[in-house]
Protein backbone atom coordinates (compact mmCIF):
# COMPACT_ATOMS: atom_id res chain seq x y z
CA UNK A 1 0.00 0.00 0.00
CA UNK A 2 1.28 3.14 -0.64
CA UNK A 3 0.51 6.60 1.15
CA UNK A 4 1.22 10.29 0.04
CA UNK A 5 1.72 12.84 2.44
CA UNK A 6 1.98 16.82 0.55
CA UNK A 7 3.69 19.45 2.31
CA UNK A 8 2.57 22.76 2.40
CA UNK A 9 4.85 23.98 -0.76
CA UNK A 10 6.79 27.97 -0.51
CA UNK A 11 6.83 29.72 -3.34
CA UNK A 12 9.85 28.61 -5.34
CA UNK A 13 12.83 31.05 -5.25
CA UNK A 14 14.94 32.42 -8.31
CA UNK A 15 17.22 34.69 -5.84
CA UNK A 16 19.77 33.40 -3.10
CA UNK A 17 17.45 35.07 -0.31
CA UNK A 18 14.07 33.24 -1.90
CA UNK A 19 16.39 29.88 -2.29
CA UNK A 20 17.00 29.98 1.27
CA UNK A 21 13.53 31.13 2.71
CA UNK A 22 12.23 27.76 0.17
CA UNK A 23 14.57 25.45 1.67
CA UNK A 24 13.75 26.58 5.15
CA UNK A 25 10.59 26.15 5.02
CA UNK A 26 10.77 22.89 3.05
CA UNK A 27 13.35 20.97 5.35
CA UNK A 28 10.77 22.37 8.38
CA UNK A 29 7.56 20.67 6.69
CA UNK A 30 9.60 17.37 5.65
CA UNK A 31 10.77 17.40 9.55
CA UNK A 32 7.25 17.90 10.96
CA UNK A 33 5.71 15.59 8.79
CA UNK A 34 8.79 12.57 8.37
CA UNK A 35 8.06 12.64 12.22
CA UNK A 36 4.66 12.11 11.96
CA UNK A 37 4.88 9.50 9.42
CA UNK A 38 7.01 7.33 11.68
CA UNK A 39 5.18 7.69 14.52
CA UNK A 40 2.04 7.31 12.96
CA UNK A 41 3.07 4.28 10.55
CA UNK A 42 6.92 3.69 10.98
CA UNK A 43 8.95 2.77 8.08
CA UNK A 44 12.71 1.30 7.87
CA UNK A 45 14.37 3.82 4.84
CA UNK A 46 13.90 7.12 4.21
CA UNK A 47 14.88 8.13 0.25
CA UNK A 48 15.97 11.63 -0.37
CA UNK A 49 16.40 13.16 -3.02
CA UNK A 50 18.01 16.44 -3.66
CA UNK A 51 18.22 19.56 -4.43
CA UNK A 52 18.78 20.80 -2.14
CA UNK A 53 21.70 18.70 -0.47
CA UNK A 54 20.11 19.18 3.36
CA UNK A 55 17.57 16.31 3.13
CA UNK A 56 19.91 14.77 5.05
CA UNK A 57 19.46 16.29 7.91
CA UNK A 58 15.64 14.77 8.19
CA UNK A 59 17.06 11.31 8.31
CA UNK A 60 20.20 12.22 10.91
CA UNK A 61 18.05 11.63 13.53
CA UNK A 62 16.34 8.36 12.30
CA UNK A 63 19.68 6.66 11.64
CA UNK A 64 19.80 6.02 15.70
CA UNK A 65 16.83 4.10 15.55
CA UNK A 66 18.34 2.37 12.68
CA UNK A 67 16.30 3.73 10.01
CA UNK A 68 18.72 3.73 6.11
CA UNK A 69 18.93 6.57 4.42
CA UNK A 70 18.83 6.26 0.62
CA UNK A 71 20.39 9.42 -1.33
CA UNK A 72 18.71 9.69 -4.52
CA UNK A 73 21.15 12.11 -6.49
CA UNK A 74 19.39 13.90 -9.35
CA UNK A 75 21.77 17.57 -9.70
CA UNK A 76 25.47 17.78 -8.83
CA UNK A 77 24.94 20.94 -6.50
CA UNK A 78 28.42 22.67 -6.37
CA UNK A 79 27.91 22.79 -10.30
CA UNK A 80 24.38 23.61 -10.22
CA UNK A 81 25.59 26.62 -8.28
CA UNK A 82 28.39 27.62 -10.70
CA UNK A 83 26.09 26.81 -13.67
CA UNK A 84 23.82 29.58 -11.91
CA UNK A 85 26.31 31.89 -10.55
CA UNK A 86 29.53 31.43 -11.85
CA UNK A 87 31.90 32.35 -9.07
CA UNK A 88 33.29 29.90 -6.30
CA UNK A 89 32.29 32.05 -3.18
CA UNK A 90 31.04 30.77 0.61
CA UNK A 91 27.49 29.93 -1.32
CA UNK A 92 29.72 27.42 -3.17
CA UNK A 93 31.66 25.97 -0.59
CA UNK A 94 28.93 25.63 1.67
CA UNK A 95 27.20 23.16 -1.28
CA UNK A 96 30.15 21.75 -1.68
CA UNK A 97 30.42 20.74 2.33
CA UNK A 98 26.47 19.64 1.97
CA UNK A 99 27.43 17.33 -0.17
CA UNK A 100 30.31 15.61 1.58
CA UNK A 101 28.14 15.36 4.57
CA UNK A 102 24.98 13.85 2.28
CA UNK A 103 27.51 11.01 1.04
CA UNK A 104 28.79 10.33 4.75
CA UNK A 105 24.96 10.02 5.79
CA UNK A 106 24.00 7.75 3.43
CA UNK A 107 23.67 4.70 3.33
CA UNK A 108 23.14 4.01 -0.33
CA UNK A 109 23.11 6.46 -3.07
CA UNK A 110 21.08 5.95 -6.55
CA UNK A 111 23.08 7.67 -9.21
CA UNK A 112 21.16 8.80 -12.53
CA UNK A 113 24.19 7.86 -14.57
CA UNK A 114 27.73 6.66 -14.96
CA UNK A 115 28.88 10.40 -13.93
CA UNK A 116 26.86 10.58 -10.99
CA UNK A 117 28.02 7.16 -9.18
CA UNK A 118 31.63 8.28 -9.89
CA UNK A 119 30.72 11.59 -8.03
CA UNK A 120 29.95 9.27 -5.40
CA UNK A 121 32.73 6.79 -5.41
CA UNK A 122 35.53 9.76 -6.10
CA UNK A 123 34.07 12.78 -4.09
CA UNK A 124 31.78 10.75 -2.08
CA UNK A 125 34.01 8.29 -0.74
CA UNK A 126 31.47 5.51 -0.63
CA UNK A 127 32.11 1.82 -1.74
CA UNK A 128 31.32 1.24 -5.23
CA UNK A 129 28.87 -1.99 -4.24
CA UNK A 130 26.80 0.85 -2.26
CA UNK A 131 26.33 3.15 -5.35
CA UNK A 132 23.16 2.21 -8.53
CA UNK A 133 22.92 3.64 -11.50
CA UNK A 134 18.61 3.99 -11.79
CA UNK A 135 18.17 6.25 -15.03
CA UNK A 136 15.07 8.49 -14.98
CA UNK A 137 13.79 6.41 -18.45
CA UNK A 138 10.22 6.94 -19.30
CA UNK A 139 7.46 4.21 -18.50
CA UNK A 140 6.67 3.21 -22.39
CA UNK A 141 3.29 1.86 -20.49
CA UNK A 142 1.98 5.86 -20.66
CA UNK A 143 4.44 7.43 -22.17
CA UNK A 144 3.44 7.05 -25.58
CA UNK A 145 2.50 8.92 -29.12
CA UNK A 146 -0.64 10.03 -29.60
CA UNK A 147 -2.35 11.55 -32.85
CA UNK A 148 -0.93 14.71 -34.16
CA UNK A 149 -2.80 17.90 -34.10
CA UNK A 150 -1.87 20.18 -36.79
CA UNK A 151 -3.68 23.04 -35.66
CA UNK A 152 -0.62 23.21 -32.80
CA UNK A 153 1.44 24.22 -35.36
CA UNK A 154 0.17 28.00 -35.68
CA UNK A 155 -0.17 27.45 -39.05
CA UNK A 156 3.34 26.73 -39.98
CA UNK A 157 5.29 24.01 -41.49
CA UNK A 158 6.84 22.91 -38.76
CA UNK A 159 6.65 22.91 -35.10
CA UNK A 160 9.82 23.08 -32.53
CA UNK A 161 9.00 20.65 -29.67
CA UNK A 162 10.65 21.78 -25.85
CA UNK A 163 9.50 20.63 -22.35
CA UNK A 164 11.77 20.72 -19.20
CA UNK A 165 12.00 23.19 -16.20
CA UNK A 166 12.70 27.12 -16.69
CA UNK A 167 15.61 28.25 -15.50
CA UNK A 168 19.15 29.95 -16.11
CA UNK A 169 20.86 26.46 -16.46
CA UNK A 170 18.31 24.98 -19.33
CA UNK A 171 19.41 27.44 -21.68
CA UNK A 172 16.09 28.96 -22.89
CA UNK A 173 17.46 31.95 -23.83
CA UNK A 174 19.71 30.56 -26.15
CA UNK A 175 16.96 28.77 -27.50
CA UNK A 176 15.20 32.37 -28.15
CA UNK A 177 18.35 33.90 -29.83
CA UNK A 178 18.40 30.77 -31.80
CA UNK A 179 14.50 31.54 -33.07
CA UNK A 180 15.74 34.91 -33.41
CA UNK A 181 18.59 33.70 -35.60
CA UNK A 182 15.71 31.65 -37.58
CA UNK A 183 13.64 34.54 -38.12
CA UNK A 184 16.26 37.11 -39.39
CA UNK A 185 17.01 34.25 -42.21
CA UNK A 186 13.53 34.69 -43.20
CA UNK A 187 12.10 31.54 -42.28
CA UNK A 188 8.59 32.10 -41.41
CA UNK A 189 7.18 28.83 -41.85
CA UNK A 190 8.46 27.36 -38.01
CA UNK A 191 6.74 27.81 -34.71
CA UNK A 192 8.54 26.87 -31.23
CA UNK A 193 6.37 25.66 -28.67
CA UNK A 194 8.00 25.35 -24.86
CA UNK A 195 6.27 23.50 -22.33
CA UNK A 196 6.98 23.75 -18.52
CA UNK A 197 7.20 26.22 -15.87
CA UNK A 198 10.27 27.24 -13.77
CA UNK A 199 11.64 30.78 -11.95
CA UNK A 200 12.87 32.09 -15.58
CA UNK A 201 9.62 31.46 -17.40
CA UNK A 202 8.52 35.99 -16.67
CA UNK A 203 11.84 36.92 -18.15
CA UNK A 204 11.35 34.31 -21.06
CA UNK A 205 8.20 36.18 -21.80
CA UNK A 206 9.56 38.98 -21.84
CA UNK A 207 12.40 38.64 -23.92
CA UNK A 208 9.98 37.12 -26.77
CA UNK A 209 8.37 40.25 -26.47
CA UNK A 210 11.45 42.55 -26.34
CA UNK A 211 12.45 40.17 -29.48
CA UNK A 212 9.15 40.25 -31.56
CA UNK A 213 8.69 36.29 -31.80
CA UNK A 214 5.20 36.09 -30.28
CA UNK A 215 3.82 34.84 -33.63
CA UNK A 216 6.52 32.60 -33.24
CA UNK A 217 7.19 31.16 -29.63
CA UNK A 218 4.96 30.17 -27.00
CA UNK A 219 5.14 28.97 -23.47
CA UNK A 220 2.23 27.17 -22.41
CA UNK A 221 3.39 26.63 -18.45
CA UNK A 222 3.19 23.31 -16.78
CA UNK A 223 -0.22 21.63 -18.17
CA UNK A 224 -1.31 17.85 -18.16
CA UNK A 225 0.56 15.10 -19.80
CA UNK A 226 -1.98 14.56 -22.29
CA UNK A 227 -1.38 17.93 -23.55
CA UNK A 228 2.26 17.52 -23.60
CA UNK A 229 2.18 14.43 -25.19
CA UNK A 230 -0.28 15.66 -28.00
CA UNK A 231 2.52 19.15 -28.34
CA UNK A 232 5.21 16.34 -28.71
CA UNK A 233 3.69 14.06 -30.79
CA UNK A 234 2.92 17.49 -33.33
CA UNK A 235 6.58 18.55 -33.08
CA UNK A 236 9.07 17.91 -36.35
CA UNK A 237 11.90 18.03 -34.02
CA UNK A 238 12.72 18.16 -30.47
CA UNK A 239 15.32 20.30 -28.61
CA UNK A 240 17.53 20.51 -25.70
CA UNK A 241 19.28 23.59 -24.97
CA UNK A 242 20.84 23.03 -21.75
CA UNK A 243 23.57 25.69 -21.63
CA UNK A 244 27.48 24.02 -22.07
CA UNK A 245 28.84 24.03 -18.75
CA UNK A 246 30.08 21.34 -15.95
CA UNK A 247 26.33 20.81 -14.37
CA UNK A 248 24.80 19.96 -17.84
CA UNK A 249 28.11 18.06 -19.20
CA UNK A 250 27.37 14.94 -16.14
CA UNK A 251 23.82 15.56 -16.32
CA UNK A 252 21.24 13.32 -17.64
CA UNK A 253 18.09 14.90 -18.83
CA UNK A 254 15.06 12.88 -18.88
CA UNK A 255 13.56 15.24 -21.81
CA UNK A 256 15.83 13.47 -24.14
CA UNK A 257 14.48 9.84 -23.42
CA UNK A 258 11.17 11.01 -23.40
CA UNK A 259 11.70 12.66 -27.01
CA UNK A 260 13.66 9.37 -28.16
CA UNK A 261 10.57 7.59 -26.87
CA UNK A 262 8.19 9.26 -29.30
CA UNK A 263 10.42 8.59 -31.85
CA UNK A 264 12.01 12.69 -32.04
CA UNK A 265 14.84 13.49 -33.72
CA UNK A 266 16.97 16.41 -31.22
CA UNK A 267 18.98 18.78 -31.42
CA UNK A 268 21.15 19.62 -28.50
CA UNK A 269 24.71 20.93 -27.65
CA UNK A 270 27.84 18.32 -27.53
CA UNK A 271 27.45 17.31 -23.78
CA UNK A 272 28.85 14.14 -22.58
CA UNK A 273 25.81 12.80 -20.50
CA UNK A 274 23.36 13.89 -23.52
CA UNK A 275 25.67 12.44 -26.13
CA UNK A 276 25.37 9.20 -23.91
CA UNK A 277 21.67 9.05 -23.93
CA UNK A 278 20.62 9.85 -27.47
CA UNK A 279 23.88 8.75 -29.60
CA UNK A 280 22.65 8.84 -33.48
CA UNK A 281 19.14 10.33 -32.24
CA UNK A 282 20.74 13.57 -32.36
CA UNK A 283 22.42 16.38 -33.96
CA UNK A 284 25.42 17.70 -31.71
CA UNK A 285 25.89 21.76 -31.73
CA UNK A 286 29.05 23.36 -31.46
CA UNK A 287 29.74 24.28 -27.78
CA UNK A 288 31.39 27.77 -29.14
CA UNK A 289 29.42 29.25 -32.33
CA UNK A 290 26.41 28.28 -29.94
CA UNK A 291 23.31 29.88 -31.67
CA UNK A 292 24.27 29.74 -35.61
CA UNK A 293 25.34 25.89 -35.01
CA UNK A 294 22.31 25.18 -33.54
CA UNK A 295 20.11 26.89 -36.04
CA UNK A 296 21.83 25.44 -38.43
CA UNK A 297 21.58 21.85 -37.38
CA UNK A 298 18.39 22.35 -36.61
CA UNK A 299 17.21 23.82 -40.31
CA UNK A 300 19.13 21.13 -41.82
CA UNK A 301 16.69 18.87 -40.17
CA UNK A 302 13.72 20.20 -40.97
CA UNK A 303 14.41 20.27 -44.68
CA UNK A 304 16.02 16.80 -44.45
CA UNK A 305 12.67 14.34 -43.26
CA UNK A 306 14.08 11.08 -44.17
CA UNK A 307 16.71 11.92 -41.80
CA UNK A 308 14.58 12.66 -39.55
CA UNK A 309 12.75 9.85 -39.54
CA UNK A 310 16.15 7.39 -39.25
CA UNK A 311 17.30 9.33 -36.08
CA UNK A 312 13.21 9.22 -34.28
CA UNK A 313 13.57 5.37 -35.24
CA UNK A 314 17.27 5.09 -34.02
CA UNK A 315 15.91 7.04 -30.61
CA UNK A 316 12.90 4.60 -29.98
CA UNK A 317 14.81 1.78 -30.33
CA UNK A 318 17.29 2.72 -27.82
CA UNK A 319 14.62 3.60 -25.15
CA UNK A 320 12.85 0.18 -25.80
CA UNK A 321 16.42 -1.91 -25.55
CA UNK A 322 18.15 0.15 -23.03
CA UNK A 323 16.72 3.36 -21.59
CA UNK A 324 13.32 2.52 -20.36
CA UNK A 325 12.10 2.94 -16.96
CA UNK A 326 11.94 -0.95 -17.10
CA UNK A 327 15.92 -1.49 -16.99
CA UNK A 328 16.36 0.80 -14.21
CA UNK A 329 13.47 -1.22 -11.94
CA UNK A 330 16.55 -3.95 -10.94
CA UNK A 331 18.62 -1.70 -9.61
CA UNK A 332 16.27 0.36 -7.43
CA UNK A 333 14.93 -2.41 -6.07
CA UNK A 334 18.73 -4.05 -5.49
CA UNK A 335 19.67 -0.71 -3.47
CA UNK A 336 16.51 -1.14 -1.06
CA UNK A 337 17.68 -4.55 -0.51
CA UNK A 338 21.08 -3.23 0.48
CA UNK A 339 19.59 -1.48 2.71
CA UNK A 340 16.88 -3.20 3.96
CA UNK A 341 18.90 -6.51 4.90
CA UNK A 342 21.63 -4.43 6.10
CA UNK A 343 24.40 -6.38 4.37
CA UNK A 344 28.13 -5.63 4.04
CA UNK A 345 29.50 -4.96 0.75
CA UNK A 346 31.16 -8.16 0.82
CA UNK A 347 27.89 -10.22 1.37
CA UNK A 348 25.75 -7.87 -0.87
CA UNK A 349 28.63 -8.94 -3.76
CA UNK A 350 27.30 -12.20 -3.18
CA UNK A 351 23.59 -11.65 -3.48
CA UNK A 352 21.99 -13.40 -7.14
CA UNK A 353 20.34 -11.17 -9.26
CA UNK A 354 21.58 -7.84 -8.26
CA UNK A 355 23.04 -5.47 -11.07
CA UNK A 356 25.22 -2.42 -10.77
CA UNK A 357 25.18 -1.52 -13.86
Amino acid sequence: MIHVYRHPLPKEGNITSGYIREYALAIFWEFVYTWWIYLRRGFDVIQGCNPPDDIFLIALPFKLLGIKYIFDHHDANPELYLSKYGKRGAFYHIQVWLEKLTYRVSDVVLATNGSYRDLAITRGGLDPQNVFIVRNGPDLRTFRPVPPNPSLKYGKSYLIGYVGTMSIQEGLDTLLDVALYIKNLGREDIHFTCVGGGPGLAGLLKMVQENGLSNMVNFTGRIPDQQLLEILSTSDVCVNPDKPCEMNDISTMIKIMEYMALSKPIVQFDLKEGRFSAKDAALYADTENQVPDFAAKLLWLLDNPSERARMGEFGRHRVEEELAWDYSVENLLAAYLIALIRRTPREAASVPSISKR
